[in-house]
């Protein structure tokens, strides 16, 4: 546990629920779906046809000159970012009045799963249709990925470093616990941490539905994304991006900024397993060290945003992980019920919900789930948002490769 205390001051996402926090955190109480049936004409082959599409299109907030030099991983990175580093109350980089921010002392986290692959997919097709010298000359910097992190350091003017994780699904996650250690160092007092993904195109929808992670049920898309229900048959594939801004909290104090939550602490573990297969120790590990790097017990946590991706064998092997390492106590929520699962981002978004539960009061609910799987005995807030009293909670996010990192957030 650490001396240095971490809070929450900035948020910022464009998710398949709306082009905002306000409009993300709108739907998840209510309770609406971000999924719908793909209409595009590509799709019409494929075995998978529904996706959690961005509630707007990204490409308005720039223009044609910049939107030329940006994937759309790229782009929707820089909308949260934007959002967020507005919503902590800091001027852009060109400064401003009241603008008294050293930018050697901040830093960004920001990372993505995949990457720019719609940039990679449609210059090979201009590659091959087209020849070499149509190729962009932005190629490279529009896939690599830590194109998003560098675009949102420029943007911001940030000179402590600019880090892009990449481990999968927990990506987001792993970037906000990174910028906790960052800050923790000594190295900034600011950190702009998240996570973005967007690759809702033929390639990764036929790769994840060869691997039977997808769901079907592509007649009924708002009900197809359905964790912990006994009738759930994979996930949802979505897209989106989320921002946070993490701050010292006496940087903080002393600018007057508004605190959302604290981040009390992260878990960071490895499976050693498998490529592709979760193991119930590493998240089990991963729960615990957040907890100790957190200062506080099990019996402190109230709420958990889950990892609940809505697959047959993920969903339950993280209800055991729970019970071992928390205990039956807890009130659960899966937020991809609604948003789909925005792979690299997903930790970054759920974070926010995390954090927004926390400041609130509310746990946001989990839709879908209409037969619970037998093995289901923690408390889960289904169909409806809960009234709840939270002083601690946990956002938990896991990737292939055996990744594991949980995030301890704390009421301010």
């Amino acid at each position: 546990m650490s001396s240095i205390d971490v809070v929450v001051t900035g948020l910022g996402a464009t998710t398949p629920l709306g082009a905002d926090v306000a409009s993300t955190w709108d739907g998840m109480l209510t309770g609406r779906s971000g999924v719908h049936a793909l209409e595009e004409e590509w799709a019409g082959d494929l075995p998978v046809r529904i996706a959690a599409s961005l509630a707007e299109d990204p490409t308005t907030h720039f223009d044609r000159v910049l939107l030329r030099r940006l994937d759309r991983s790229e782009q929707i990175a820089l909308i949260a970012a934007r959002q967020a580093w507005a919503d902590a109350g800091f001027a852009p980089k060109d400064g401003g009045e009241g603008d008294s921010l050293d930018r050697e002392r901040l830093a960004v986290t920001f990372g993505t799963g995949i990457g720019g692959a719609l940039t990679l997919l449609a210059q090979d097709d201009i590659l091959e249709t087209r020849g070499p010298r149509k190729v962009s000359p932005f190629t490279i910097p529009m896939l690599m990925p830590n194109g998003p992190a560098a675009w949102v350091g420029l943007e911001l003017g940030a000179l402590a470093g600019v880090h892009s994780p990449a481990s999968a699904c927990a990506t987001g996650a792993e970037a906000i616990a990174m910028g906790l250690d960052v800050i923790r160092s000594g190295r900034a007092d600011v950190v702009v941490a998240g996570g973005t993904e967007s690759v809702i195109a033929p390639l990764p929808i036929a790769g994840f539905a060869a691997m039977r992670a997808l769901s079907t049920r592509n007649d009924e898309p708002e009900r197809a994304s359905r964790p912990w229900d006994k009738n759930r048959d994979g996930f949802v594939l979505g897209e989106g991006a989320g921002a946070l801004v993490l701050e010292r909290a006496d940087h903080a104090r002393a600018r007057g900024a508004r605190i959302y939550a604290r981040l009390a602490g992260a878990g960071l573990s490895s499976d050693g397993f498998d490529i592709v297969q979760p193991h119930p120790d590493g998240q089990i590990r991963a729960m615990r060290l957040a907890l100790e790097n957190a200062g506080v017990s099990p019996s402190d946590v109230h709420h958990i945003n889950a990892h609940a991706t809505s697959t047959p064998v993920g969903d339950m092997l993280e209800v055991e992980a729970i019970r071992k390492a928390i205990g039956d106590h807890p009130v659960l929520t899966s937020t991809k019920s609604m948003t789909g699962h925005l792979l690299g981002a997903a930790g970054a978004v759920e974070s926010i919900a995390t954090v927004l539960a926390v400041h609130h009061g509310v746990v946001p609910p989990t839709l879908n789930l209409d037969d619970p799987d037998e093995a289901l005995d923690l408390d889960v807030a289904a169909g409806k948002p809960r009234d709840l009293q939270i002083n601690v909670a946990i956002n938990n996010s896991f990737g292939f490769g055996g990744h594991n990192v949980a995030l301890v957030f704390q009421r301010a």
